[in-house]
């Protein structure tokens, strides 16, 4: 028997491995799982675990996430202070919710329940090693071997990578990155008086380092503290939490955790697969270069990498599974690709002019209204730029110095 047919006929061959329980991995499981197929679910940690993130959940995360999914909002957002480190503070307000916050490790582990509702099997506590396309390890040209930390080899016909900016699967395939940054952040259990003053209510903060900037977003009895700005300006970030904190009046008030983390943005030539193994969210450098909002990303390039692992997953040659790959790189291009390249150009107006910014969140009523048509995910800022020549000429403007 050859040995593609003896792959055949091997039960423990995969149709696709997802790498990473987060919500770009759980949603690729279940979008994959959907079809019927067999999908396995890996990662490292035991869940429910802590990530650094500020936990917003805004109109296109919301609208990505599993039919009949019960989000587990800690608080829902309908005002916003924006304040230039600390300065000419202001509040506004909307009728409507703007956005949700959760709490991570919840709502990651119950995207993951989602995934194995849907059919998935997830192991978790289990390492990655490495992914082999040829060698020893691979009984055929349509099969993948992923090596496991103690040795043992799980054999799929396609792979997706999204186990995070620093992960294997993303080194497999070769992501580049060009932006990188750190975000800083503490979780501080607060009184009653103190949670009630910041109910609905987030502070987005335009930092004094270039590009930087802090938030508070409320969660019941708890307020997650955080700030982001370039690497290599990791003592200036410390010190800008620590005032942060400070200036806000909690600096009273033990966090009970605090954590760091680096958020990495793909170059725009950056590959998203190698063969019939993709990435997706953080592990593909997927994120809003200038919020650094990751979720939404994650969860829609998640999706569309299930979706499109199936088609890989069934390719017979390498010519097919390089056209299914490649389609799932266009998907992401023309999607994710242009929010990224719009944000690219806020960011680069933000770090040199952080107070034309906050003059038009606070001042331009436009301004506002595009923000919270944003958040609610009525649009995206990619599509106000294509679509109101006002905002084009503004944005170039601005580019031009």
């Amino acid at each position: 028997m050859s040995s593609e047919r003896a792959a055949e006929d091997n039960e423990q061959v995969w149709d696709v491995v997802v790498v990473g329980a987060g919500p770009a991995g759980a949603s690729a499981a279940h979008a994959a799982a959907c079809t019927g197929r067999r999908v396995l679910l890996l990662e490292k940690a035991d869940l429910p675990r802590y990530k650094t993130c500020g936990g917003g959940i805004i109109g296109p995360s919301r609208d990505s996430l599993p039919p009949g999914f019960d989000l587990p909002l800690r608080d829902r957002v309908h005002a916003v202070t924006f304040s230039l480190n600390g300065r000419l503070t202001r509040t506004r307000r909307s009728k409507n919710m703007l956005f949700g916050l959760i709490n991570r490790p919840e709502f990651d582990a119950r995207l993951v329940e989602s995934a194995q509702d849907a059919g998935a099997t997830v192991r978790t506590g289990v390492t990655v090693a490495r992914v082999e396309q040829h060698g020893a390890e691979v009984p055929d040209r349509r099969t993948v071997a992923v090596v496991l930390g103690d040795g043992e080899v799980v054999l799929a016909r396609a792979v997706v990578g999204a186990d995070g900016s620093s992960g294997r699967i993303g080194g497999h395939v070769g992501v580049k990155v060009d932006q990188v940054d750190l975000g800083l952040e503490a979780e501080i259990p607060v009184p009653a008086p103190v949670a009630e003053d910041w109910a609905g209510r987030v502070l987005i903060d335009w930092g004094p380092i270039p590009g930087s900037y802090g938030w508070v977003f409320p969660k019941g009895d708890t307020l997650t503290v955080g700030v982001i700005s370039a690497r290599g300006e990791g003592a200036a970030t410390k010190r800008y939490l620590e005032d942060f904190i400070g200036r806000l009046g909690l600096a009273g008030f033990e966090p009970s955790i605090s954590s760091g983390h680096l958020t990495r943005c793909r170059a725009d030539d950056s590959p998203l697969s190698r063969g019939r193994v993709l990435v997706c969210g953080d592990a593909a450098g997927l994120l809003e270069p200038w919020t650094r909002e990751g979720i939404s990303f994650a969860l829609r390039s998640g999706r569309l990498a299930g979706e499109w692992a199936v088609r890989v997953s069934e390719a017979h040659d390498a010519v097919d599974a390089r056209r299914q790959a490649l389609n799932y790189a266009f998907a992401i291009k023309a999607g994710l690709g242009v929010e990224m390249g719009v944000g690219r150009r806020m960011l680069h107006v933000f770090t040199r002019r952080p107070g034309l910014m906050h003059a038009a969140a606070t001042g331009f009523r436009p301004a506002w209204h595009a923000f919270a048509k944003i958040t609610r995910g009525t649009t995206t800022l990619a599509e106000i730029v294509r679509t109101r020549p006002v905002a084009r000429r503004a944005l170039e403007a601005m580019d031009r110095g």
